[in-house]
C-alpha cells in the first residue's frame, strides 16, 4: 500500500474507535467519491452533440441530463461508477432506430455534472425526478452500480416493465467490502461507515439494508429483467448478476459473455443487439418494433446453460 493510503487507513481506524460519528462521515465522503472523471470519447461526441441537454439541481449540485427523440417509448440509461452517460452512445443509436426515445444523465461528480461525489440516494432522487418529467419509462438500461441504484429506486415506488442490467452489482455489502479492501481499513471503520449510512444518509428509509439488497424481495417491478455479465469482470464478479437472476426467478434471463470485462461490455455490438431484442419483445412498450440477431460474443444463456 502507498504510504499516504496506509496513513489514511490507520488514521481512519483510530478515529472510528475514538469518534465513530465523525469517522463515519469521513469514510462516507471517501466512499462516494469517484476515482477520476472520465472524458467524452471522440466516438461518442456525435451522439452526445445531438442530445437535448437539460439540468437538474440535486442537493445544490448541477446535474446534466440528456434526451434524444420525440418522447415516445422513453428508455432511461443509468451509468455506473466513475463513468458517464456518453458510454451508452451505441445504445442510443440502436434504441432510436427501434422507435424509442432515450433519456440519460451524468450523476454528481461524473461527466458534465457538478460536484465531486454521488451516493445511491443521489441516483435514486435523479431517477425519480426524470421519471416524473419524462416517464413513465417502460424500460431502463443500467450498468454496474447503476443496476443496484435502479433496483433500489424501483423498490421506492418507480415502476418499469423491463430492466437491462449490465455488469450489475446486487447488494450494498459488496460495495462496502470493496471499499474496505481498497483502503485496508478495519471493522471499526466499516461499522462507522454503516452507521452513517443508516442514521444520516437514509434516516428516513426504514430497513435500508434490505432495500439495498437486490437479492431479497425483488417486488413486482420490473416485470422482466435481462442480465448480461462477463466472466472476466474483475470489478463486479459474475456471481452478482447470478444472485439477482436467482432472486427474480422466471422473470430473469442471464447471459454471460467472455472477454469483455466490466467496461467494454457497454460498447459491444452483440450485447447492444441482445438488449435491443429483449426490449423489442411483445409487451416491452416499443411500439411493435422488432430486432433480431444472435450476439456472437455471448457465451451462455444461464436460463438453459446452452451456448447461444
Amino acid at each position: 500500500m502507498r504510504p499516504l493510503a496506509s496513513l489514511l487507513s490507520t488514521t481512519l481506524d483510530i478515529a472510528a474507535r475514538v469518534a465513530p460519528g465523525p469517522a463515519g462521515r469521513i469514510a462516507f465522503g471517501l466512499f462516494i467519491r469517484p476515482l477520476g472523471r472520465p472524458r467524452l470519447r471522440p466516438e461518442e461526441a456525435g451522439v452526445m452533440g445531438r442530445a437535448e441537454t437539460g439540468r437538474l439541481d440535486v442537493g445544490g449540485v448541477r446535474v446534466a441530463t440528456y434526451r434524444w427523440g420525440d418522447g415516445a417509448h422513453p428508455v432511461l440509461l443509468v451509468h455506473g461508477w466513475s463513468s458517464r452517460a456518453s458510454r451508452f452512445a451505441g445504445f442510443v443509436e440502436v434504441l432510436l432506430a427501434q422507435g424509442h426515445s432515450v433519456v440519460a444523465f451524468d450523476a454528481p461528480g461524473h461527466g458534465e455534472s457538478g460536484g465531486r461525489a454521488a451516493s445511491i440516494r443521489d441516483f435514486r432522487d435523479i431517477i425519480r425526478r426524470l421519471d416524473a418529467e419524462y416517464g413513465p419509462f417502460p424500460a431502463v438500461v443500467a450498468h454496474s452500480i447503476g443496476v443496484l441504484s435502479t433496483l433500489f429506486t424501483l423498490r421506492e415506488g418507480v415502476r418499469v416493465e423491463r430492466v437491462v442490467a449490465l455488469a450489475g452489482i446486487a447488494h450494498f455489502d459488496y460495495l462496502v467490502d470493496g471499499f474496505r479492501r481498497f483502503l485496508d481499513v478495519g471493522p471499526a471503520a466499516e461499522r462507522a461507515l454503516r452507521r452513517h449510512v443508516e442514521h444520516r444518509v437514509f434516516a428516513d428509509t426504514p430497513d435500508i439494508w434490505r432495500r439495498l439488497d437486490a437479492r431479497r424481495d425483488p417486488g413486482e417491478s420490473p416485470a422482466r429483467i435481462l442480465l448480461v455479465h462477463d466472466t472476466e469482470d474483475d470489478m463486479s464478479v459474475p456471481g452478482q448478476s447470478r444472485a439477482i437472476a436467482a432472486a427474480f426467478g422466471e422473470r430473469a434471463r442471464l447471459i454471460e459473455t467472455q472477454g469483455l470485462g466490466h467496461r467494454r461490455i457497454l460498447g459491444d455490438p452483440d450485447v447492444i443487439a441482445a438488449a435491443a431484442a429483449f426490449l423489442a419483445e411483445p409487451g416491452a412498450g416499443a411500439g411493435g418494433a422488432r430486432a433480431g440477431g444472435v450476439p456472437r460474443s455471448v457465451r451462455a444463456d444461464a436460463d438453459t446453460g446452452q451456448t447461444v
